[in-house]
């Protein structure tokens, strides 16, 4: 016996058999008569080089009965220069081990134990009528000088088979299994540690059941408290398999403390006791109706927005008509189409653009003039001619961007003065773009995550993605089909959304085909480049979010990140960009400084968990970032760092600007309402950065999204109070699209929050938070979360394609811009 009596590690197998067959096993003796041997008796004896020992067990199966037999054995030696050798000799195999058996872990350290029991490949059961004989052969050996004592017990297993849906306990140990039947194997335990490993494997001998070997065949999994394992028939063509468990000598594979490097003697560890309860279910997987019933469930549901859509089209349109016919047809009815033409107002000055402000609108009191008409209303097209520099080539010191945005009442017309087409163009850059990167991003990412499910097909290490074990749905190659499937919403209702920008845009070029230019002086500017950019995005991250879940870790969450960021900040770039036109930013900047918030992503996921380093850089670059960004909202891009004399004037230039601006006007700010809204955004920075530091989130990628969406919400929330403020209204359809959000952003951050799964700790770890599946026996809480997020990203873009519906009836020179 070992010190202090502990029992041995070995490996528990479980056999599960979906068909029945016959099977003889027959064998001789070694030389010699073998001694006969009785199941339930302890034989005693010694061996040494010159005299082993063979021992004949013998017995009967019954038609149609699983038989599995358990060999114990026992040495008191230490000595690993001369173990005692046990070989077992079966019809179809052959299995040996020594003892004292030794386990290896880091560092070299050794794991050594005395006392060892293995479970033999177990009979196949027989069609026949009569019983069947088997016989097994036990030989023990040693190739030392001296005599070892040693101590031999086979026994019978009993509850080989489990059924259905009814719950087994056994106490697991590494060389001690059982076999179970089913087609979803769930295993739990109410111990963390120690560290075990579930394998799944074909009915073939040897069966793989040591820490060092059980990876050789099938798939497995590490498991702490829980784990699950489906089985598909398409895997086992004999439909019969084994299912393995083996307790592990170190805990660090499951998130224990990892060993330190002992060098010498005290490396070795004799008869550490390593056990632990298991509690094993087998439960039926779904049928093919339900994988039916969830695509159906999926497409539908989203497909009803399609229909929702039409109902609302096609409502308004006999609206306008009926309208129209009783000659009482406004100029705009809620839908952001200018429908009949505006009148034109002594103060329109002839011959300016689009943009043209009247004399209300002068800081001065002058009126522009141009000798020339403007384009004629149909020229929408892009132009090659014109660049961006034409922007500001008026002569007249009114029209001078820097005197104009020093107003301390700014209106829309006096941030709508460059050329309409020129504008257009540069916002439908934009949406060239973002196809580009979607191209160049995505076919990289589809290749990656297919090499991921073939390894993890091929290898059968289930270690390496991180599913809801207890509701991944394999279909074909794919591991688990309805976390993909749940994403096909992103995908639908970004195409939705651009179908109703597509709408829109055609219903405006027509307006404008029909009507004189100079009537075109209301409302919003027209410009579509980044709705569709934003369409584009919410598409693909259903493509991306689909491909990050075909094997979610560690190395490709960015995946489903990335154009959570773009969507986030194309948002915020398209309300800013509705009562500030000219001055928003290019789209190449916009999308560089979205591949700079990327790169922090990964940089915080590698470094982000212990490295105060990098929290203090990126704390500090994120407050120096929400200041400059302040700046030029607060100054409309024209806060400009620059000297005129020397690199000195950078420094005089700012201390000019903080004593004007900040000291000298402290009590009553020139612009309030910017510097409200300015002060509450870098309040909410300064709050995350100090977060930050303090507490290190685990999560980066989370971190910066919520970074994100709350300064999204913030300066949605500002923009309707200050247009509520304003005296505007909300049309019925914004007012809708508003509280729609509301609910169902609400409902998804919920599902959001429970967390399934985790990369940011080990796979045994994570599936500790594994769940049962909650919607039609198929989607999990995540899934539900991909249906509800996609639902609220497509009323967020709705909010801000109708949110100024109605200001298509007021002049430009009359809207504020705030």
């Amino acid at each position: 016996m070992a010190p202090g009596g502990a029992p041995a590690p070995g490996a528990l197998l479980c056999a599960l058999l979906w068909a029945v067959a016959a099977a003889a096993v027959a064998g001789d003796g070694p030389g010699g008569s073998p001694l006969p041997g009785s199941f339930g008796r302890v034989y005693r004896g010694t061996v040494n080089i010159n005299a082993e020992r063979v021992y004949a067990f013998a017995y009967s199966s019954e038609p149609g009965q699983v038989d599995a037999v358990r060999v114990y054995v026992n040495s008191s030696s230490e000595n690993l220069q001369y173990p005692v050798l046990f070989v077992v000799r079966q019809q179809k195999g052959v299995l040996s081990w020594q003892v004292p058996l030794i386990f290896r872990g880091l560092y070299q350290r050794t794991y050594n134990y005395q006392e060892v029991s293995r479970t033999l490949c177990p009979s196949e059961p027989t069609p026949e009528t009569g019983p069947s004989d088997q016989i097994i052969f036990v030989d023990v050996a040693s190739m030392a000088p001296f005599n070892i004592a040693y101590e031999l017990l086979v026994t019978r297993l009993e509850n080989f088979q489990l059924e259905t849906n009814k719950a087994f306990n056994f106490t697991a140990s590494p060389s001690q299994p059982q076999d179970v039947d089913s087609v979803i194997i769930k295993v739990v335990s109410d111990a963390v540690y120690p560290c075990s490993v579930v394998s799944v494997q074909d009915i073939v001998c040897p069966v793989y059941d040591l820490d060092h070997n059980v990876e050789f065949n099938g798939v497995y999994q590490s498991m702490t408290k829980q784990a699950a394992i489906t089985v598909q028939r398409k895997d086992f063509p004999g439909e019969q398999f084994f299912v393995v468990f083996v307790i592990k000598p170190e805990d660090y594979a499951c998130g224990g403390s990892v060993p330190s490097s002992i060098h010498g003697n005290v490396n070795r560890t004799w008869n550490l006791q390593r056990t632990k309860n298991l509690q094993v279910t087998i439960v039926p997987s779904i049928k093919k109706s339900v994988y039916v019933q969830a695509m159906f469930f999926s497409f539908l549901s989203f497909l009803s927005f399609y229909l929702g859509s039409v109902v609302v089209a096609f409502v308004h349109y006999i609206r306008v008509r009926r309208k129209a016919s009783a000659g009482r047809l406004s100029p705009e009815d809620g839908s952001g189409i200018m429908a009949s033409s505006h009148p034109i107002t002594a103060s329109t000055p002839e011959g300016s653009s689009y943009g043209a402000i009247d004399e209300s609108s002068s800081s001065g009191g002058h009126q522009l003039s141009s000798p020339e008409r403007g384009p004629p209303a149909g020229s929408d097209t892009d132009s090659s001619v014109e660049e961006e520099s034409d922007f500001d080539t008026m002569p007249e010191i009114e029209s001078d961007k820097n005197v104009i945005r020093t107003k301390v009442f700014l209106y829309l017309s006096d941030l709508s003065r460059k050329d309409r087409r020129i504008v257009s163009k540069k916002y439908k850059i934009y949406f060239w773009n973002i196809i580009t990167i979607a191209v160049f991003y995505a076919l990289p990412v589809i290749q990656l995550v297919i090499t991921y499910q073939t390894v993890v097909n091929v290898t059968g290490n289930q270690d390496i993605c991180y599913y809801n074990f207890l509701c991944a749905h394999p279909l074909g190659v794919l591991s688990a089909f309805n976390n993909i499937l749940s994403n096909v919403g992103h995908m639908l209702l970004g195409f939705l959304f651009l179908l109703i920008v597509l709408r829109r845009d055609i219903l405006h070029r027509r307006a404008m085909e029909i009507k004189d230019v100079y009537t075109l002086d209301y409302g919003i500017p027209k410009h579509f480049g980044l709705f569709y950019a934003m369409g584009i995005a919410l598409m693909m991250e259903g493509v991306l979010s689909a491909c990050y879940h075909v094997c979610p870790n560690y190395s490709n969450f960015q995946f489903d990140t990335s154009f959570m960021y773009m969507i986030a900040g194309l948002c915020m770039l398209k309300l800013y960009q509705t009562r500030h036109p000219d001055i928003n930013a290019s789209a190449y900047s916009a999308y560089a400084s979205f591949a700079v918030v990327i790169c922090l992503a990964v940089l915080g996921v590698v470094f982000g968990k212990n490295d105060m380093w990098f929290w203090i850089i990126f704390s500090m670059i994120h407050v120096l970032a929400s200041l400059a960004l302040s700046t030029q909202i607060y100054y409309m891009g024209r806060f400009k760092i620059d000297g005129p004399d020397s690199d000195l004037g950078i420094f005089r230039r700012a201390t000019m600007v903080l004593y004007t601006d900040c000291i000298q006007q402290c009590s009553r700010p020139m612009y309030m309402d910017r510097m409200v809204l300015l002060i509450v955004g870098n309040l909410v920075n300064w709050s995350f950065a100090i977060f930050g530091l303090l507490y290190r989130p685990r999560d980066f990628a989370s971190y910066i999204l919520g970074i994100f969406i709350c300064n999204l919400l913030l300066y949605l929330a500002f923009y309707i109070i200050m247009k509520l403020r304003s005296s505007e209204k909300l049309l019925p359809i914004p007012m809708f699209c508003i509280m729609a959000t509301a609910v169902v952003w609400a409902a998804a951050l919920y599902f959001f929050f429970q967390n399934l799964s985790s990369w940011e700790e080990t796979p045994a770890e994570s599936r500790e938070k594994n769940r049962p599946c909650i919607l039609l026996g198929f989607f999990d809480d995540h899934d539900v979360w991909h249906f509800l997020s996609a639902a609220a990203l497509f009323f967020s873009f709705l909010v801000l394609l109708t949110l100024d519906d109605d200001l298509d009836v007021v002049r430009r020179d009359k809207i504020p811009v705030f």
